[in-house]
């Protein structure tokens, strides 16, 4: 063998060893982001989840019809056939409305819509979560329904002080947002589960078993075609995610049946409840006005100091700010709340309990929620005051 030939060869062989961890590495990388369905499944904690847990919406429509204080109606069918039910407390108070809140708007006189300052009670929309395996926000508006009715939430635990604030609004109350999304959502709690388990029931993946992954799942939308696999929960059965539908002309009948309520009822204050992985957390509002976002970032330092009060954890303040146009926010379904009502809206964000991150607890979640709804009518009864 010459001596040119031998010092290649051994260069080449010296390339392989060398890559060789790196190519191991690669394909750990790929199988990380790689779930099957039965793969998902068995990942699935064999736990019983606490009583007072609502993780699906099997029964949900038996508990609305047993309701005594409350009064539930179904708004909208979802593409999969199933119901989505309001439930509301407190009498509306009718107000006279001549136009629209855009035109409102551009006629300079916001009470030409609704006069909302002639109410003897704020309205507050709580609605529940669009992603269907965000169920943490579930499990706290049908424990505050049960409040409303008994003083008491599911654990048996006196709720009196939340109950006496909430008879003094007008409550409308949408405990699942994406009813099809919940029911394809098999674990019932990601408390305790992994970060891809979160990736594989929240996005799911695509039709090779990768995870679909944010924020890429967003790209294809509706999520529908031979390149899909496990359809993720953040999608109704027709693909589409109500958080992002197309608010002008509608792809499905969750978002618009939600506007059409906040644009019958003008709410002061408006809710979408998510989950995520860090800290609870309020999001600043995007496409709206600065003064409306000082009114969240208020209701944040309230909302905080109580979860510190409590042990719980919490975010920073959110900011105010104009739009960034560099790297535009979307235009979701809570900027769409205020277009149509004029109600300050947010998105609330509560963790989930995954590992390695915010490791909350059930009961802590629970108390996360509820927390919230405290401060939120704390807030709206103290300017009626």
């Amino acid at each position: 063998m010459s001596q040119p030939l031998s010092r290649t060869l051994s260069i080449v062989v010296l390339i392989a060893v060398v890559m060789q961890p790196f190519k191991g590495s690669v394909r750990a990388a790929e199988e990380a982001d790689r779930m099957t369905y039965a793969q998902a499944k068995a990942r699935i904690p064999q736990r019983q989840l606490p009583d007072f847990w609502v993780g699906g919406v099997q029964g949900l429509a038996d508990r609305f019809e047993r309701l005594h204080r409350g009064t539930a109606r179904v708004i909208a069918i979802s593409p999969g056939g199933r119901p989505i039910h309001l439930v509301t407390y407190g009498t509306k108070e009718p107000l006279q409305q001549k136009a629209n809140f855009n035109s409102a708007i551009g006629g300079r006189l916001p009470s030409a819509y609704m006069d909302k300052g002639a109410r003897k009670k704020p309205v507050v929309f709580f609605v529940g979560p669009v992603h269907g395996h965000e169920v943490e926000a579930l499990t706290g508006l049908v424990n505050f329904i049960e409040i409303l009715e008994t003083g008491k939430d599911l654990r048996g635990r006196d709720q009196m002080r939340l109950r006496q604030l909430g008879l003094q609004c007008r409550l409308l109350i949408l405990p699942a947002g994406n009813p099809d999304g919940i029911a394809r959502f098999e674990p019932r709690s990601l408390q305790g589960m992994g970060h891809n388990d979160l990736r594989f029931w929240g996005q799911g993946t695509w039709s090779d078993d990768m995870l679909c992954g944010w924020p890429h799942v967003k790209r294809q939308h509706p999520l529908v075609g031979d390149n899909v696999g496990f359809l993720g929960c953040y999608f109704n059965d027709a693909g589409i995610n109500p958080m992002h539908d197309e608010f002008f002309a509608p792809m499905g009948p969750e978002a618009p049946a939600i506007l059409r309520l906040a644009l019958e009822e003008g709410p002061d204050l408006a809710v979408s409840l998510h989950s995520h992985e860090p800290v609870p957390a309020l999001l600043r509002p995007a496409y709206v006005p600065m003064s409306v976002q000082q009114d969240v970032r208020m209701l944040a330092e309230r909302y905080y100091a109580l979860l510190e009060e409590r042990n719980l954890p919490h975010s920073s303040l959110p900011q105010v700010r104009a739009e960034d146009s560099d790297s535009p926010s979307a235009f979701n379904l809570t900027s769409a709340l205020y277009h149509v009502s004029g109600a300050t809206p947010f998105t609330f964000e509560c963790p989930h309990g995954i590992q390695g991150f915010c490791e909350v607890t059930h009961e802590q979640i629970l108390d996360i929620q509820l927390t919230l709804y405290e401060a939120m009518l704390r807030d709206e009864l103290d300017k009626k005051r």
